[in-house]
């Protein structure tokens, strides 16, 4: 590892970051959108943890706020515990010398994070020298040792060229370099194969395992793919209209899911060994956030749904060990296919009853 890689504050297996009742409230003019509400996680060093849900459920959000990087006019509660500090309470220059060196972040679009008119080898190099005392020379061979590292070809080369001279997955490779730059303690993820085909997609993913690697860092991995969890999280947490609704391990998660809307996102899941079958869509839209009525948030779009889903919203209660869901009738998920839980929603309860029975049946 590099001499100018960063002091680690955890061993292996010790939590880095616990998140506790997380809140996010923006104002709008048609009321407070509540775009996080109530969300508890904790983050050891050298696990990675998927953050999984729909366009809009918070996942984004959540960790935006852990960076400090909401607007001010968002209402933020709740705490984030880091290396003993609680980051919600730091100032911005506080934040300065946490943000990029122990947190790094890597957003969705790796052009909206590049300086178009400047090298990726000087831009890897500042971010370098934004933490470490170094001179330009220390800096950039430390950014061509990062490059190499990202698998990026030719490095001594490519330090000189400019971002648009770089495919789309390379870019983000750059990004996942300057994330890297200082040997950070988390690496936050934000959709990073969002747009890439499936091929530069394993490309960067191999990028990611290399950061990991090499930093030893935990990761939190923001996506609406589940086949990226899949080969990448030790833990996965699912996400719906702002909150947690069902967590467990990634085996737990494909397996045993406890909560429909799991279900759900698996019967969305493409697989390479059921070529021809067709994929079951979640019926409806997410609701939205502004003024959200009690109940469920998943019971309008749910087969499973009844008196008491829309009258009260359910907690995340244990199924097992580590595994968690927030469902009234999480019991009746086991052993039910996606096809037969959302091909039944636009048929009657009795016959939804049959295949939950069948299901029953069959474990």
């Amino acid at each position: 590892m590099s001499e100018l890689a960063g002091n680690r504050s955890a061993g292996p297996g010790e939590t880095l970051l616990q998140v506790c009742d997380l809140a996010v409230t923006f104002p709008s003019a048609d009321g407070a959108v509540r775009a996080v509400r109530g969300v508890d996680y904790t983050l050891r060093r050298g696990e990675v943890l998927g953050i999984v849900g729909e366009s809009g459920s918070g996942k984004s959000v959540t960790s935006m706020a852990v960076m400090g990087l909401l607007p001010n006019t968002a209402r933020i509660t709740g705490s984030v515990m880091f290396d003993g500090r609680d980051l919600l309470t730091l100032s911005e220059q506080q934040l300065n010398t946490v943000r990029g060196n122990r947190i790094a972040m890597i957003f969705q679009d790796p052009m909206t994070s590049l300086n178009p008119v400047y090298t990726i080898g000087a831009q890897i190099a500042e971010a370098v020298r934004a933490h470490r005392d170094v001179g330009k020379a220390q800096a950039l061979e430390r950014a061509v040792e990062l490059l190499r590292t990202v698998r990026i070809p030719n490095p001594e080369q490519q330090a000189g060229s400019y971002p648009h001279q770089l495919s789309g997955g390379m870019r983000q490779r750059v990004v996942i370099a300057i994330a890297m730059a200082n040997d950070p303690d988390v690496i936050i993820a934000d959709e990073p194969t969002t747009a890439l085909d499936v091929t530069v997609q394993a490309q960067v993913l191999e990028a990611l395992q290399a950061a990991q690697a090499e930093t030893g860092a935990a990761m939190v991995l923001i996506t609406h793919d589940l086949g990226v969890i899949a080969g990448q999280a030790d833990r996965v947490m699912v996400m719906y209209a702002g909150k947690l609704v069902e967590v467990g391990s990634v085996e737990d998660i494909f397996y045993t899911p406890a909560m429909p809307y799991t279900l759900g996102l698996l019967g969305s899941l493409p697989r390479l060994d059921q070529q021809l079958e067709r994929l079951t869509p979640i019926p409806g839209s997410p609701p939205s956030v502004v003024n959200m009525p009690p109940g469920c948030p998943f019971s309008p779009r749910c087969p499973l749904s009844t008196a008491v889903c829309d009258e009260t919203e359910p907690g995340l209660e244990p199924i097992g060990d580590d595994h968690r869901a927030a469902c009234h009738h999480s019991s009746k998920v086991s052993g039910v296919r996606p096809d037969e839980m959302f091909d039944a929603s636009g048929v009657d309860t009795e016959a939804l009853g049959e295949f939950v029975d069948a299901a029953e049946g069959r474990s």
